[in-house]
């Protein structure tokens, strides 16, 4: 892969995550302003904005909501659904870094469903890798030493819906249509969200409120739009590397914005849990080098035969 490419590829990445996490900070300042079903489902709206960016020249609008694969698409909505809420109530109610750090305990559920539905094979660095953010974790948290809340809930809950919809989106990989597999990540938060906002929804009281809540939902947008040109341009084990830097902008951002200091216990927490992650990036970079090579294995042996038959021929 070209350098340049790979490099902006990352760059677009890091883009994104520093997006994501601002408009997490975003939906922590509407806190007790509004309703979190009616910040969630804002994202929705705003989302609506990249499609122009996604919509390729042979496709209609209309393929978000008629999908190849529906089982898929709406299992994949349910997940972004439940995500989307379940994240801005984490946020509203704890600190950055620590709801952050049980999101990150995806790739925990990712890896365990992907054994379970996908009958995938986990090799003992992966479950390492695991256990180590399992434990990072166990130490930000330090249940039993520290009372636990709503908030936690939350995340953890928007860490298993989110592992849910990789495994949704794998599932549907054959999906051809990118709109339809956008769609669905649209949809579920505007229905769910919608209808359960109906409860509580009021109209934001201020400029500000307004200015927050643009905020949450453009940069939410933005995030994917910048997410979905960096897995273009570089590998996905590339692109996730940079998904680290959410806990830095979480950490500056509790400090800056939420004057939410930290204790040192947290800081050793988020140490294993990036150990945990650089852990992850390795194996999964070695394993797409060693199919790399296989692959480039392959292509020579096939053209080694396709030249002694052409020879024998001859």
């Amino acid at each position: 892969m070209d350098p340049r490419t790979l490099i902006s590829g990352m760059a677009l990445a890091l883009g994104a995550y520093a997006s994501f996490s601002i408009s997490d900070a975003f939906s922590k300042l509407l806190a007790g302003q509004l309703d979190p079903f009616e910040v969630a489902f804002s994202g929705g709206v705003f989302g609506f904005l990249i499609l122009p960016f996604i919509c390729k020249p042979h496709e209609s609008y209309l393929d978000i909501v008629r999908p190849q694969q529906k089982a898929m698409w709406f299992l994949r909505a349910a997940c972004v659904f439940v995500a989307t809420a379940a994240s801005v109530e984490a946020f509203m109610l704890l600190p950055m870094p620590e709801a952050l750090s049980l999101m990150f305990l995806m790739p925990l559920f990712v890896t365990i469903l992907s054994v379970v539905l996908l009958k995938e094979k986990v090799t003992a660095w992966a479950w390492l890798a695991v256990v180590l953010g399992f434990v990072g974790v166990l130490i930000v948290l330090r249940p039993g030493v520290r009372p636990l809340n709503l908030g936690h809930l939350c995340a953890l809950l928007a860490a298993v819906a989110n592992a849910g919809s990789v495994i949704a989106y794998r599932l549907a990989s054959t999906e051809g249509v990118r709109l339809s597999l956008f769609g669905s990540s649209l949809i579920g938060p505007l229905v769910g969200n919608g209808v359960l906002m109906g409860l509580h929804a009021r109209w934001p009281a201020s400029v500000e409120a307004w200015v927050y809540l643009f905020g949450y939902g453009f940069l939410a947008a933005l995030g994917q739009l910048l997410m979905m040109l960096a897995t273009a341009r570089a590998p996905a084990n590339r692109v996730a590397l940079p998904q680290y830097t959410q806990m830095i902008w979480g950490v500056v951002l509790s400090y800056l914005v939420f004057k939410q200091p930290l204790d040192s216990w947290t800081f050793v927490g988020i140490f294993v849990l990036t150990i945990s992650g650089m852990l992850n990036w390795i194996r999964q970079r070695i394993r797409y080098e060693r199919m790399a090579m296989k692959e480039r294995m392959e292509r020579k042996k096939a053209r080694k035969a396709g030249a002694v038959a052409a020879s024998t021929g001859s």
